[in-house]
């Protein structure tokens, strides 16, 4: 991807983080009929293994071996220059758009192994079921169920071989532009706005730190 260097982020906390905080990611290879892209949520497994899992019918159960991208994004939005206090002094501003993303590289392996499997959607749901008053688990499904659901799923893991992430948070602005950026995002309290401000304020904590 594009990657300018004021925009490149190499530290591999602050991705392994962005990861885990947006899980569902956009998976891309290259296909018989060209590329093809499905969109599934991973769980980081340490710092080297992405893991996950799909119906059998999906072109990535058959795609074992196969070289892909994942593609993990954060909350991103609409950046107008009337928020910059540099626009109104000179003018010479233009409409962006701010956003965090993160790009994995690496190869697929298809996982057959029931234990495997198993152990992934307790994790899975461990995690993403943490949040509720009264948290589901596997276990809670007869087991007869289970077992016809994991019949129809197959494991795919990825390894990390490139991992490169691109955090566009209004760095290449002085200062004042960036509160500003900040301010207009609080004004217009979007749906990923609070998401935003925070990714950027954390960038200032960083730069600062």
């Amino acid at each position: 991807m594009y990657l300018p260097k004021s925009f490149q982020e190499t530290r591999a906390e602050v991705l392994h983080a962005l990861i885990r905080d947006y899980p569902f990611a956009t998976v891309v290879m290259h296909g018989a009929d060209g590329l093809v892209a499905n969109h599934l949520p991973f769980e980081l497994a340490g710092t080297a293994l992405l893991q996950g899992h799909v119906a059998r019918g999906n072109e990535l159960a058959k795609a074992d071996g196969m070289q892909v991208l994942a593609m993990f994004q954060a909350a991103n939005g609409y950046v107008s220059p009337n928020w910059y206090p540099s626009k109104h002094e000179t003018g010479r501003e233009v409409p962006t758009w701010n956003y965090a993303v993160v790009h994995v590289h690496g190869r697929l392996r298809v996982i057959e192994d029931k234990t495997w499997l198993r152990g992934l959607l307790e994790k899975l749901t461990d995690r993403h079921e943490a949040t509720q008053a009264a948290p589901w688990h596997v276990g809670d499904a007869p087991e007869d169920h289970l077992e016809k659901m994991l019949k129809l799923i197959v494991g795919v893991e990825i390894a990390i071989e490139r991992i490169e992430g691109k955090f566009k948070l209004s760095q290449n602005h002085p200062d004042a532009n960036r509160a500003g950026v900040i301010e207009g995002l609080g004004e217009r309290a979007g749906v990923r706005d609070a998401e935003l401000i925070e990714l950027m304020q954390q960038a200032e904590e960083r730069r600062d730190g």
